[in-house]
């Protein structure tokens, strides 16, 4: 602590500099990876970009084109690409012990501790950490273990427009039909109900016949979302056994940013405790600062029985998946789950050292300030661009929807998510028709690339709505 450098500090540029894009090594290393690679990468379609360098908010390709990222390897760079204050501890771990299965060494309990130190309010002092294998899915399915083994069941619920994973179990849970085409079947009685989303017109009738308290938000999503949670448990006609847990993300990501009303949390809670079920919170891209609390919980102040953890949390990238969870429910033995890579002792170190970075350069507060800086832009925008339906987000974790003439519009985003790309900006979307464009840029952006990168994504929207097929901008 106190000799990591200032935020300002961390980055290759303040401003994006590009000197036509694709380049030609980029283009050859795409046009090779095409070749050799396999049919399933994904993201060099949609951004084709061969990188070289990265550090902070910023990416230089292979032809020297330099960036600004507003997503982050999707949420995992929280601390910034390259931070030398977490390379620095990283480098010099890998020098003397990487791989340690899950013998002790001093960077694995420290982390625990420090993980312990963060976590909400109910779960800090008395948890347990287990890690089980290098990725948030690996995490969720040591989630779904603990909770079959602590209830004696084996039935799921999630929420509609939810992502948890795509290994079998967390696959499961995740509501995307696109993932799970050709790959069934999975675990059986999963079963998905609708997650409120504010931002959809409120509904009519007896608000208060579904809400779990008189003193609760009393949305209507709100309350027939718990509702349709509360019959899958206790209805005799619910069509599936009990479920033994409750997964949510406190706000969906690939679902499109979406933040619950203020009595969801709490209403999920009240009905895991009736039910005897776990509520387990996946804090995988909400987590370790994204929103500007250590953990999107931190926001509604309810503990979760349980909360998986990945992508941020290795510090410079390294894969580590974690779950905690409270100790009354270390029922297992040894063995009772197990992971090869449970024990990267880089990662480890990674993740201590961002959470040094974090406190010592106040980077939750400063990840507010610019996230609601961002979010105003977007507002002042919808003023004279009607496409933009919501504008929604905490912290560095922002979502904007699209529509036109009514409908979700992909096409709209996909074009200005390119506007952005040739630009200098790099963008990404989320949701259900795939209409929001999502924004996660490391925590440590700074306010100059916050202003200079608003500008771009503003000025693209702006562009590509002008030339975008039968939508125009209001004057």
């Amino acid at each position: 602590m106190g000799s990591s450098p200032p935020i300002e500090e961390i980055h290759l540029a303040q401003e994006p500099e590009i000197n036509g894009i694709p380049g030609p090594r980029s283009q050859e290393l795409l046009e090779t990876q095409r070749e050799v690679d396999s049919n399933a990468v994904a993201y060099p379609r949609r951004v084709p970009v061969a990188l070289e360098e990265a550090m902070g908010a910023t990416i230089r390709d292979v032809d020297g084109n330099i960036f600004l990222d507003f997503f982050a390897g999707i949420g995992v760079l929280n601390v910034g690409h390259s931070n030398p204050y977490v390379v620095e501890g990283v480098e010099e771990q890998v020098g003397k012990l990487t791989h340690t299965i899950d013998f002790p060494t001093e960077p694995r309990i420290e982390f625990i501790k420090r993980l312990n130190d963060i976590a909400p309010q109910g779960l800090s002092g008395n948890s347990k950490v287990l890690f089980g294998g290098p990725s948030g899915s690996d995490a969720i399915e040591g989630s779904i273990k603990l909770a079959k083994h602590n209830t004696g069941r084996h039935g799921l619920l999630a929420f509609e427009g939810s992502y948890h994973g795509t290994t079998a179990g967390a696959l499961s849970l995740t509501a995307g039909k696109a993932y799970k085409e050709g790959y069934g079947p999975l675990l059986a009685d999963t079963v998905h109900v609708p997650f409120p989303n504010p931002a959809e017109t409120e509904l009519g009738g007896d608000i208060e016949a579904f809400c779990p308290a008189a003193d609760c938000c009393q949305s209507g999503v709100c309350g027939r979302a718990l509702d349709a949670v509360q019959r899958k448990f206790e209805s005799p006609y619910g069509g599936h056994e009990n479920p033994a847990a409750i997964w949510v993300e406190p706000i969906q990501g690939e679902g499109g940013v979406v933040v619950p009303p203020e009595g969801f949390l709490q209403g999920l809670r009240d009905i895991a405790d009736d039910n005897d079920a776990l509520l387990i919170f996946d804090e995988i891209q909400t987590g370790f600062g994204r929103t500007g609390e250590w953990f999107a919980a931190d926001h509604w102040g309810v503990t979760p029985d349980a909360m998986t953890m990945a992508k941020g949390i290795g510090g410079s990238g390294l894969p580590i998946g974690a779950m905690m969870y409270h100790e009354k429910f270390d029922t297992w033995g040894p063995g009772g789950h197990v992971g090869t890579f449970r024990g990267n002792v880089p990662a480890f170190v990674g993740g201590i050292r961002a959470i040094d970075y974090i406190e010592e350069h106040n980077v939750l507060d400063h990840a507010r300030t610019v996230g609601s800086y961002i979010r105003s832009r977007f507002r002042e925008l919808a003023e004279d661009v009607p496409q933009i339906v919501d504008i929604r987000g905490k912290g560095q974790f922002t979502g904007v929807e699209f529509r036109v003439d009514g409908e979700p519009s992909k096409d709209l985003v996909e074009a200005i998510q390119r506007e952005c790309y040739h630009n200098g900006v790099l963008v990404w979307y989320a949701g259900r028709e795939k209409s929001v464009l999502r924004l996660l840029p490391p925590l440590v952006l700074t306010e100059r690339q916050a202003e200079v990168g608003m500008e771009i994504i503003c000025e693209s929207i702006r562009t590509t709505i002008a030339n975008h097929d039968g939508v125009e901008t209001s004057e």
